[in-house]
């Protein structure tokens, strides 16, 4: 751009375009921003702060403030997401208890908290005491029978539906983008996309309130996705206070990625994992200071989550473990078989779901979305009540399931035979004959596991926030547990096998069951979302099982493989195509040898190219051309006649300039010339005043030739984050190639429609 002395071309005539208007250089909504030009536009923001600084001290102060800004804005997303996650922890608690009785001592108290408080528990039956009364038992004073049983049963289906309802009602009144898990929204965001209200201040308090009731309602789903969006929510609010992030679209999405890491931070008290998630999963553009950012935002985050201290045991992960045994090589065969049912479970699961979301987008079912959610709701709560497994909140399923056998566990799982003249530590437990509870226990987990199997594939995308990262566990977690129960009875009864000779002596402890549970776990996370080393991480910091490393990749990448094998797409690159949303996903790979002169706009039997020329259209023609056409902008060229390219201009800062120019700028009428040159030709003194728009042009746009590969172009698009690219021979305009057309392409390619992937 040119310093403004040099623009006055016509030294008498008002360049009214020295003085920025609003909203120049904003997009329109469902609309892709333009990477390189809000890169320049901050590099060109960071010049004048910098050469202003030197002036005065109060301008090296204001760029000293504007520099640390982006840690402010980490510091109060961190702040916020943690708070908001850990009022929701102990909401869920409180409310999910809800279901079945009272705390009569303070009714805000969970089951647990109301019985820590108690002076009348033992340890042995420290989950009764007399403060916490089931509702039957209140209603009618009695606590055994078929009465009590069915009241309560009733109860809890009508709290559940209760719920449900409020959920899918606040989110259908006051912020539809509330539902759902959010991330492949926000991925489609963070790649440029616009979409206003997504991460709006009505979306982030409905999100909160709808996510505690969604997960209370007992629905198979999580709240960990959703965490995220609310996150993000956070971010975009922050962004608002400060100009550097308000004004520019690019610098918003840093901020972004930022507080995606934060989200997964607070989800599951994993703030490494949190930052590879972002980098891995949900971000697009992640340069280096965004990786300290995020760092620093997923730190603090964990820290507020840590000081509200949601699950009481001062620890900040959701699953902590201790299990005292070591792997052995030999039960790696079984980890890898968990990781090929995991993959194989993605790949059912995304099949599924997908197909049952594009019907109720199809059919008639997508317009009752309170009645869906209620049915879904209904039968959940019918099935799950009678299963003590499905019946308390999945998180705390997972929990029990990763759980260790000590001497003082309580749980079914546990019932062990033990033998009587063992004398032993208390913590090195053998291995014992099951007893006849953790048969009942196998029988009821495995009806579980169908149960979860199923009932996923409806709930997952309903009108109501819901994640997916806890029902994937848990599904893991129920086949891990059983595999890994069969693997140590296996290892009792036949310890002279040659497998178990090595390792597992009689009346040792050699084989845990819980670590199967945690290592199914996370090869069904990672079929369903594919991913691979932020999972990883993730778990270890989730269950604090540092060894386990290993047996967790060898899970996680032999899942991947395996989910890979059907279809490369996770579950969230799957609903970004089944919406429509203008992705490029950095993974796909375009091997097809088409040139840019097969993609680009106009065809052979199109109407030619709509474009302005640099000093011969008129205030009218312009008018008439955006009224005429939907398009984003137009190439400025020299002539009709010679076609040489000058420029781009984009639509919406047209219309801007125009309507601004006959507000504040005399003589401007229909039949004034709009020229984009430096020096306003000589014109009569009778002809109307001309308007003057070099300004808004933007002189380099990216060009290719018809030559260039389409490999070559989809790259260009993918790593610049283009919104279009102009296609040139010598010089002369040929056409133009936009994202969608680029997504239109890759969709023939692979003999898909392209009407149905895009975004209307």
């Amino acid at each position: 751009r040119l310093p403004a002395g040099e623009m006055n071309g016509a030294g008498n005539l008002m360049d009214f375009l020295d003085e920025p208007f609003p909203d120049v250089g904003t997009y329109e909504d469902f609309h892709t921003i333009d990477w390189l030009r809000e890169k320049s536009r901050d590099t060109d923001r960071h010049r004048k702060i910098t050469s202003k600084s030197k002036e005065s001290i109060w301008e090296l102060i204001k760029s000293l403030l504007d520099a640390w800004s982006g840690w402010v804005v980490m510091l109060l997303i961190g702040l916020l997401s943690g708070t908001l996650a850990g009022v929701i922890d102990l909401a869920v608690d409180w409310m999910t208890d809800l279901k079945e009785g009272v705390c009569l001592s303070a009714f805000w108290y969970s089951h647990e908290q109301c019985c820590w408080t108690s002076n009348e528990t033992t340890f042995d039956d420290r989950d009764k005491c007399p403060q916490w009364q089931k509702w039957a038992e209140l209603m009618t004073g009695h606590t055994e029978g078929a009465g009590v049983y069915v009241l309560n049963y009733f109860l809890y289906i009508l709290w559940a539906l209760l719920f449900s309802f409020l959920a899918v009602s606040l989110v259908r009144v006051f912020a539809p983008y509330a539902c759902g898990s959010g991330i492949p929204e926000i991925k489609t965001i963070l790649s440029g996309f616009i979409i206003r209200g997504y991460l709006g201040k009505w979306t982030l308090l409905i999100k909160t309130v709808t996510l505690v009731l969604a997960v209370s309602s007992g629905l198979s789903l999580g709240k960990e996705g959703p965490l995220v969006h609310v996150a993000c929510c956070c971010g975009n609010l922050f962004c608002s206070l400060f100009s550097k992030y308000s004004k520019n679209e690019g610098k918003r999405r840093e901020v972004l990625s930022a507080a995606a890491a934060a989200g997964v931070s607070v989800a599951f008290g994993a703030p490494i994992g949190g930052v590879l998630f972002s980098l891995e999963e949900v971000s697009y553009y992640f340069p280096l200071k965004t990786l300290w950012r995020s760092f620093f935002a997923a730190l603090v985050a964990a820290f507020t989550l840590r000081s509200i201290n949601p699950f009481g045991n001062s620890r900040l992960v959701l699953f902590y473990v201790e299990y005292h045994t070591p792997w052995y090589m030999a039960e790696l065969v079984p980890f890898i078989l968990l990781g090929v049912f995991g993959g194989l479970w993605g790949t059912l699961f995304i099949r599924a779901n997908i197909a049952w979301c594009r019907r109720r987008k199809t059919t008639q079912l997508g317009k009752y979305p309170v009645l869906e959610v209620i049915a879904v709701t209904g039968i959940t709560a019918v099935l799950a009540y009678p299963n003590p497994y499905t019946r308390r909140s999945t998180s705390e399923l997972i929990s029990e399931l990763f759980n260790d056998c000590g001497s003082l566990e309580s749980s079914q799982l546990c019932d062990y035979i033990n033998n009587p003249n063992m004398s032993r530590p208390v913590d090195d437990i053998p291995d014992r004959p099951a007893g006849p509870g953790v048969y009942n226990a196998l029988w009821q987990l495995a009806l579980a596991l169908i149960f979860k199997i199923v009932i996923t594939i409806f709930t997952f995308g309903m009108k109501i926030p819901s994640g997916l990262f806890i029902p994937s566990m848990a599904v893991g977690a129920i086949a891990g547990r059983i595999v890994g129960i069969a693997v140590e009875q296996m290892a009792y009864h036949h310890h002279d096998w040659i497998i178990f000779k090595n390792w597992c002596r009689p009346g040792a402890d050699c084989v845990t069951p819980g670590l199967y549970a945690m290592v199914g776990a996370a090869a069904c996370l990672g079929g369903v979302t594919r991913m691979t080393v932020s999972l990883v991480v993730i778990m270890f910091e989730l269950t604090g099982g540092l060894e386990y490393i290993v047996p967790l990749m060898a899970a996680a990448v032999t899942s991947k493989w395996v989910a890979d094998a059907f279809g490369k797409e996770g579950i969230y690159e799957s609903h970004i195509q089944l919406n429509g949303y203008p992705y490029l996903d950095v993974r796909d790979e375009f091997t097809h040898r088409t040139l840019a002169t097969d993609v680009m706009r106009p065809r052979r039997n199109d109407p030619p190219l709509a474009v302005l020329t640099q000093d011969t259209t008129t205030v009218e023609d312009v008018e008439t051309l955006i009224k005429d056409t939907d398009y984003n902008g137009f190439p400025v060229v020299v002539s009709r006649e010679s076609e040489r390219l000058i420029g781009f201009v984009q639509r919406r800062d047209l219309t801007l300039a125009i309507k601004n120019a006959r507000q504040k700028q005399d003589g401007v009428v229909s039949s004034s010339v709009v020229y984009f040159t430096e020096d306003a030709p000589q014109l009569p003194a009778s002809n109307p005043q001309p308007l003057k728009l070099r300004r808004i042009l933007n002189l380099s746009p990216f060009t290719v030739t018809d030559h260039t590969p389409m490999e070559t172009v989809v790259d260009i698009f993918r790593k610049l984050g283009l919104r279009q690219c102009l296609v040139t021979r010598s010089g002369r305009l040929l056409g133009i190639i936009t994202k969608k057309d680029v997504l239109r392409h890759m969709a023939q390619m692979m003999n898909q429609d392209p009407e149905s992937i895009m975004f209307n």
